[in-house]
């Protein structure tokens, strides 16, 4: 599936548009009853399967995981190298200018994974690193109603869970959804957790911690940021136990509770 932007005016480009190539979607079905479904998006240069493995042991039998794979694009902080990327980077820094397009494309593929869930399955959306980096721009599109690029943003999301990320797009945040009363309404209620390791060496833990202030001053209230003492750029059983947990409460799923 792919998905086509404008780039934005005056970026030198003689192309009319990029055009972003997904890569291939794994599916892991609920082993209970159908209560929720997330979308579990990788980091940089990995892909859908590994992470629908270990989500596959996961004891939440409530809960259908999509997990896609990303375009294989050049990525400017690898030197230009193509791997799957949900967006380009140059650096991973609050000073790194956003790539809009290649988000917006993330956003909206996401979108179109779970426009087709019943209406009475709670969707959400979690991931690892640029995945996590990608649930976060999504939740601030849910918020806001809309991508970066005015396009209206059509799902309703239940929870967002971000692993070792950071927020992209966090410019002007906090003014855009204080302008809208139904924005603030949207970012009050949405639940979401945010766990960083303190000795990660990809994603700063500062870094990580300034992304979850920046969310909660913005107004996403319903925000947890969990810190893992001696954790690095991975993640640990205890880790994916929070977010199980964290889940099966905020999503009221049954049978998952320990």
């Amino acid at each position: 599936m792919s998905y086509q932007q404008h780039p934005s005016m005056g970026s030198g480009s003689r192309t009319a548009r990029r055009t972003f190539e997904f890569g291939r979607t794994y599916v892991v079905r609920p082993k209970g009853k159908h209560q929720a479904t997330i979308v579990w998006l990788h980091g940089l240069g990995d892909n859908g399967s590994s992470w629908s493995q270990l989500l596959e042991s996961l004891p939440l039998p409530n809960i259908k995981w999509i997990c896609p794979t990303a375009p294989t694009r050049p990525v400017a902080l690898l030197g230009g190298f193509p791997c799957t990327a949900w967006f380009d980077v140059g650096e991973i820094s609050e000073n790194s200018p956003d790539d809009c397009e290649g988000l917006d494309a993330s956003a909206a593929h996401i979108a179109n994974l779970l426009s087709t869930e019943p209406a009475d399955v709670k969707v959400g959306i979690g991931g690892f690193s640029m995945g996590a980096a990608t649930a976060l721009y999504s939740a601030t599109c849910a918020a806001l109603g809309r991508y970066g690029n005015g396009n209206l943003y059509p799902i309703n999301l239940r929870a967002v869970v971000g692993l070792s990320g950071w927020l992209p797009g966090s410019r002007g945040l906090k003014n855009k959804i204080e302008g809208s009363h139904e924005a603030a309404r949207r970012a009050a209620s949405l639940p979401i957790l945010l766990c960083h390791g303190s000795s990660d060496d990809v994603v700063s833990y500062n870094y990580g911690e300034k992304s979850a202030h920046t969310l909660n001053s913005a107004g996403f209230r319903h925000l947890t940021f969990k810190p893992y003492d001696g954790l690095g750029h991975y993640t640990v059983p205890k880790e994916m136990d929070e977010v199980r947990n964290w889940l099966a409460a905020k999503l009221g799923l049954e049978g998952s509770r320990t």
